[in-house]
């Protein structure tokens, strides 16, 4: 009889991501004894019989660092493969808590605004990326309002804090889009903000936007991922998600979650299935449709990243 092959190991962890008001994030290091010791990354641990990831996450904080949770916001997913296991890490972003962090393990803590500190458990890496993306996405609406007035809104939206933008202008012509590219792509680096391209990889390149976004159609079309650096996919549903995780996206939008003006009628996911789709995504999703800047919260709860807004972010 042949030699049983062994089965691999999954390991079920809740992470967090501790968030302070101006953006920086808690990291530890893992203790000598441990293994992986001296690596970073976000505290947590491994669930326990009959667990589920938000008590284990409660439980784990409260044992590793002495805080109490008081707000964790359901986020991300991420399975990584260690020579040992595979470990399926359940990521919260913390925006609240209460209690002094106390090292009860003896690990060192650090505040990072980006991960300065080294080395990084490899798990934690594209979670360091996923960091850096805003809570808001704003959709451009030249055509509907003017080049000029669109323009005008924008530096003023720039100058609020915008740091993220889709160029999607469907109704222009090549020759008006690519002027209109090489300007707010101009103006958006001026403030340090990012701007991606809505489906045109070639465009994108030549006037130096920093990547792409991928419509459902071209989404479905794709078997690599656009050489064009931050790639977006619009998604309508779990299995067009898991299209963009495999694709390599950095990101998707999941729509329309509630009914819009600019479609009236027509069916919309609802809070109810946008959670049940964006449940377990491994890279970020913003929520989109019918929604305004007061959502972000609920947004938040249902597992979103963020938000995505047309007309409600000018």
């Amino acid at each position: 009889m042949g030699k049983l092959t062994e089965k691999v190991k999954v390991v079920e962890v809740a992470a967090a991501v501790l968030q302070r008001p101006d953006g920086s994030f808690l990291l530890a290091q893992r203790p000598p004894g441990k293994i992986w010791a001296g690596f970073w990354e976000f505290p947590g641990g491994k669930l326990e019989a009959g667990e589920t990831a938000h008590d284990a996450l409660l439980r784990e904080l409260r044992e590793e660092l002495g805080v109490e949770v008081v707000t964790a916001y359901p986020w991300i997913t991420r399975v990584f493969t260690y020579p040992h296991a595979i470990v399926r890490l359940v990521f919260f972003r913390v925006t609240e808590w209460r209690g002094e962090l106390y090292p009860h393990e003896g690990q060192q803590f650090s505040w990072q605004q980006t991960a300065a500190v080294s080395p990084v458990l490899p798990a934690n890496m594209p979670v360091l990326s996923a960091l850096e993306l805003p809570t808001l996405y704003a959709i451009s609406h030249a055509a509907s309002l003017g080049v000029e007035e669109f323009m005008r809104r924008l530096e003023a939206a720039l100058h609020q804090g915008l740091r993220l933008i889709q160029l999607r202008e469907k109704s222009m012509s090549p020759d008006e889009l690519r002027l209109l590219a090489l300007r707010v792509v101009e103006l958006a680096h001026q403030y340090g903000a990012k701007v991606l391209l809505s489906g045109d990889v070639e465009l994108a390149q030549q006037v130096g936007a920093d990547g792409v976004h991928l419509t459902s159609a071209q989404l479905a079309g794709l078997t690599r991922r656009p050489d064009a650096g931050l790639c977006a996919a619009s998604c309508h549903g779990a299995k067009e998600l898991r299209l963009a995780e495999n694709l390599g996206c950095d990101f998707a939008l999941l729509s329309p979650v509630l009914p819009t003006k600019s479609h009236p009628g027509e069916a919309h996911l609802g809070w109810e299935n946008f959670t049940a789709a964006a449940a377990g995504s491994s890279i970020p999703v913003y929520a989109l449709g019918g929604l305004s800047r007061e959502h972000m919260t609920q947004a938040w709860q249902q597992g979103a990243h963020g938000i995505a807004l047309l007309r409600q972010a000018w």
